[in-house]
């Protein structure tokens, strides 16, 4: 038996330079590892801000990497020490679902109980670290969490944008009867919306600008607002009787829809910035928040949200899979992104089957 000793990896090499390349299998997992057989990725937004403009953030690629971060597979080889998310032996041939936030675990911030704002916080397809779509992969086993056969391969990947969903109804402290706003229909915002309807929040508006995110949105219960077609904030302000959402939630581009979030927001009420500007610049009039006197929290990534995830996914309280658009094969991975950036063909989520 002939073993390959290479595998095919998506490697960004500069702005929407994706490319399909053969690069060497990782070797066997040293201490608290485990070599990973990777069976789908799911392609995420901020994916496509570094696709798209060879950065995020402050953050620039500056050599070839690959990308993607929200994953699950299929253990192939486990180091002798190595514990799961749960802090249980991994076993091969475990389904697991992978947390890309590598946390040291001894710095402030990780003691501290906030290991999402870690200072020396690793992140898989994040530029110096390499990323998940490729055929396999090392991992530390403590950013594995073990899956049901409920949770299907696609699933597994879409545990991580439900985390981050998670995390920020986390920080907006919605309360029943509370009503919200939600500043884009993509697959955060839709995760969100599931969420806030399970917290009890009523009404529910959603914004966006594509007809068939908002069909998806007025399914799981919002009521939609195309604000390509009408004045976003002015449908939010008639709909509460001039007073605006207790709680506003902005996951889109970040940019106008910021400054709008806040206008939608009322008197005393809560902002929870999710979304990623391109330009990496807030866009928000200070004296709306001023004189709202608006409490403003920014979402940074999540937190050991992957068990409360797999709870929702399993029990059904959450659609898990429903947000799923597309499927390609790992091969096809540059073709999936330019149709995800140009927002063709109904897109609402693309899941890449390695």
């Amino acid at each position: 038996m002939t073993i390959q000793n290479d595998m095919t990896a998506i490697r960004l090499y500069g702005p929407e330079d994706l490319r399909v390349d053969r690069v060497p299998r990782p070797g066997p997992p040293g201490s608290g590892e485990v070599l990973l057989r990777v069976t789908a990725v799911g392609v995420c937004g901020s994916d496509l801000h570094t696709y798209q403009d060879g950065r995020i953030g402050d953050t620039s690629v500056l050599q070839p990497i690959t990308l993607g971060h929200e994953f699950g597979g299929v253990v192939e080889a486990v180091a002798a020490d190595a514990l799961d998310g749960n802090f249980q032996p991994l076993l091969t041939g475990t389904r697991v679902a992978v947390d890309p936030a590598q946390p040291c675990g001894r710095c402030a911030m990780c003691e501290q109980g906030h290991p999402n704002l870690c200072h020396r916080l690793h992140f898989c397809g994040l530029f110096p670290d390499e990323g998940s779509l490729s055929n396999y992969m090392l991992v530390p086993s403590h950013t594995c969490f073990p899956v049901p056969d409920a949770i299907d391969d696609a699933g597994a990947a879409l545990l991580e944008p439900l985390g981050i969903a998670i995390h920020a109804i986390d920080l907006a402290h919605i309360r029943v009867a509370n009503s919200v706003a939600i500043l884009g229909a993509g697959p955060i915002g839709l995760y969100i919306l599931q969420l806030a309807k399970l917290s009890g929040a009523d009404p529910i508006f959603v914004s966006d600008k594509f007809d068939w995110r908002l069909a998806k949105a007025e399914a799981y219960g919002a009521i939609p607002i195309n604000c390509d077609q009408m004045d976003a904030v002015q449908a939010v302000l008639e709909a509460t009787a001039g007073q605006g959402v207790d709680v506003a939630m902005e996951a889109a581009w970040a940019d106008h829809s910021v400054q709008q979030a806040a206008e939608m927001t009322r008197l005393g009420g809560r902002l929870v910035l999710v979304g990623i500007p391109g330009s990496d610049n807030l866009h928000l009039k200070h004296s709306t928040a001023r004189r709202k006197g608006l409490t403003i929290r920014m979402s940074r990534r999540m937190k050991h949200t992957y068990p409360r995830a797999i709870k929702l996914a399993q029990s059904g309280k959450v659609d898990l899979n429903g947000i799923v658009s597309h499927h390609f094969p790992l091969e096809q991975t540059p073709a999936a992104f330019a149709l995800n950036l140009a927002y063709r063909d109904d897109v609402v989520k693309i899941v890449i089957d390695v």
